[in-house]
């Protein structure tokens, strides 16, 4: 077993590696990876924004674990995830990481912690809507189908009816991040028997069939208890992957895109900090077009309307480092088409670090003001909160 040790966007990495191997994780684009141009079996690896962690079964070859540690510590990934699900009800507090450096174990302890404290109480109940074929007529009968499959023949009929069970959606989501912590390697003994335990729980809920799609959940009073463990369970679960590779390889692991957890973030601080101006905050919009044929379509990561409808504000957070000489130019000249397109004369670029808390660029001709600001995830969360305000103020205020 051949086990591999990344830090998210360090300096790449000689290892030794079956070519198939190699292959395998260049393809996934999990990592960079590129062969060594004068060393056999030998690969370049540098980790992206994913972070987690990977196993690579190989026919007749072993194992080739990876592992991608985030450069934010664990509490303050946990952190940035909690805001982003839930900014007003999340407690920091309520979901420790037990000192976990790792983001896989840290994982598994959260969810099962969470689900402990959502099943301390007893399993959660609900109405479900249940098609059966039944003697005894209850709920409603299915006409088409009765007709369609029992033409003329009163019994058995084709039924449907709400049934009060712990066979729910939450229940159901609950046992299938369990299990899927369960079939990845690198959750602690101890954690994984615990584990076992939430899954003997739920014995009675109907497992979910692998590609299924996830059942739907909506948070309300009755699910309460349920919520922080449910918004863990679905991060659990978008993140696990299971895929078939060519030549009879097969991939397993749990993975989290920084990019998406930084760009969730940032959104959300700035929709709360501009909730108290009025207007409303749209995220990653989909009807705005570079164009007046509406052809060329954009999205921003944020923008930000007044009641009339009338865009005010407009954002794009990147989670890149900027390099010495500064940032990339092509984040400019897309931050400039969201500002032509929306008629604004300022748009905002946020770095999740960089060599300057803000740099700003006026366009020639156009008179449009280009600002990119950069902030540090590594100081205190207040304070890191409070410069997300200070920003979202900055971007509703007029140039003087």
């Amino acid at each position: 077993m051949t086990q591999v040790h990344l830090v998210e966007h360090a300096p790449a990495r000689v290892v030794a590696l079956p070519d198939m191997a190699g292959r395998a994780l260049a393809a996934s684009r999990i990592v960079d990876a590129v062969p060594d141009p004068y060393e056999p079996e030998l690969w370049r690896l540098r980790a992206g924004s994913k972070v987690g962690a990977v196993a690579l079964d190989i026919p007749g070859g072993g194992t080739v674990r990876l592992r991608i540690t985030p450069k934010v510590s664990i509490e303050r990934l946990f952190f940035l995830l909690g805001y982003s699900l839930d900014p007003r009800g999340w407690r920091d507090e309520e979901v420790d990481v037990a000192g976990y450096d790792e983001l896989l174990p840290a994982f598994a302890h959260a969810v099962e912690r969470q689900t402990d404290r959502a099943l301390r109480q007893g399993l959660l109940q609900g109405y479900r809507l249940t098609e059966a074929t039944a003697f005894v007529v209850r709920g409603r009968i299915r006409e088409a189908e009765q007709v369609q499959r029992r033409f003329g023949a009163p019994l058995p009929a084709e039924i449907a009816y709400d049934e009060f069970t712990t066979d729910i959606a939450e229940n159901r989501i609950l046992r299938a991040a369990v299990e899927r912590l369960l079939r990845l390697s690198g959750v602690p003994r101890a954690v994984r028997t615990r584990l076992m335990h939430q899954r003997a729980r739920l014995a009675d809920v109907t497992p979910l069939v692998q590609g299924q799609t996830l059942p739907r959940w909506r948070p309300n009073r009755l699910n309460a208890r349920y919520h922080n463990a449910l918004k863990l369970a679905d991060l659990v679960l978008e993140g696990a992957s299971a895929e078939h590779l060519p030549g009879g390889l097969r991939m397993n692991g749990f993975l989290l895109d920084m990019n998406k957890v930084f760009e969730d973030f940032v959104c959300v601080a700035l929709r709360e900090a501009l909730a108290a101006y009025g207007g409303h905050g749209t995220l990653q919009s989909r009807n705005i077009y570079l164009d007046e044929d509406d052809a060329i379509r954009m999205r921003p990561d944020f923008v930000w309307y007044a009641e009339t409808g009338v865009p005010l504000a407009v954002a794009d957070a990147k989670y890149k480092v900027g390099k010495p000489h500064g940032y990339p130019d092509a984040d400019l000249y897309q931050m400039l088409a969201y500002c032509t397109s929306l008629g604004l004369e300022e748009g905002h670029l946020v770095y999740a670090k960089g060599n300057a808390p803000h740099a700003a660029h006026v366009v020639r001709r156009s008179g449009i003001a280009l600002h990119q600001h950069a902030l540090d995830l590594g100081q205190p969360r207040s304070v890191l909160l409070s410069e997300m305000t200070a920003l979202a103020v900055r971007m509703i205020r007029p140039r003087p």
